[in-house]
């Protein structure tokens, strides 16, 4: 079977979660109740995408109750766009945890390094979820699509985060407008989807040169390494 992420999970064969008076506490089922959604939305997205499941789906593969996802949820895209945001967050924190696991005297390139192999590495591993994110989210409407906005500039701002560092340390760097950085996010979620709508997600650990050089080329004026 094909191996679909922590992020994305179906609870068919799982037991239901207990109902009425248990030895859980309230706070904890509905926790836990809250994450089976998540998982089990992303997990029917990928598989029929968003247009085509409904919330009779979702509360299927999470095997909980109708009314439990109403607890959580409004509907379907409030639903799904928490499971969005739950992924995003966790792979924005991934980024992070690299590159402050570098240590002190690491070079600017080397920690741009450890921040792109945490993303495509996320990424690899959780193919539902990046189906999710680059083929289902533009068209899952303008709620979702200001969702994609707001994750554009949130990585631009991570680049700007970045080389505003780095340029402490290397003045000759070229500053650069705001707009390089988004655009730089958006090249970068390009060359992401192309491999994601044709299934090969499992390949993206390998845009880690190309994306290290191409930031380099931009934030640093540096050379496009020699093609061998």
């Amino acid at each position: 079977m094909r191996q679909e992420g922590s992020l994305a999970r179906r609870h068919d064969d799982a037991p239901g979660l207990p109902r009425g008076r248990s030895s859980l506490p309230a706070d904890e089922v509905r926790a836990a109740q809250r994450q089976r959604l998540l998982t089990a939305t992303v997990a029917a997205v990928a598989a029929e995408g968003y247009h085509a499941i409904t919330v009779a789906d979702i509360v299927r593969g999470a095997r909980v109750s109708k009314a439990a996802f109403y607890v959580h949820f409004r509907d379907k895209e409030d639903c799904f766009l928490a499971a969005t945001a739950y992924g995003g967050n966790l792979l924005v924190d991934a980024v992070l945890a690299a590159t402050r696991s570098q240590p002190a005297d690491a070079s600017a390139a080397d920690i741009l390094r450890a921040a792109c192999r945490a993303f495509l590495r996320f990424l690899a591993d959780e193919p539902a979820f990046a189906r999710v994110f680059y083929v289902d989210m533009p068209a899952a409407g303008s709620g979702a699509v200001n969702r994609m906005d707001a994750a554009q500039h949130r990585f631009a701002e991570l680049n700007r985060s970045w080389h505003r560092h780095a340029l402490s340390r290397h003045p000759d760097w070229p500053a650069v407008p705001y707009d390089a950085y988004l655009a730089l996010a958006g090249a970068t979620t390009e060359l992401v989807s192309v491999r994601v709508r044709h299934n090969r997600a499992a390949e993206l650990p390998d845009l880690e040169d190309t994306l290290v050089a191409l930031h380099l080329a931009v934030l640093a004026a540096q050379r496009w390494p020699d093609i061998p």
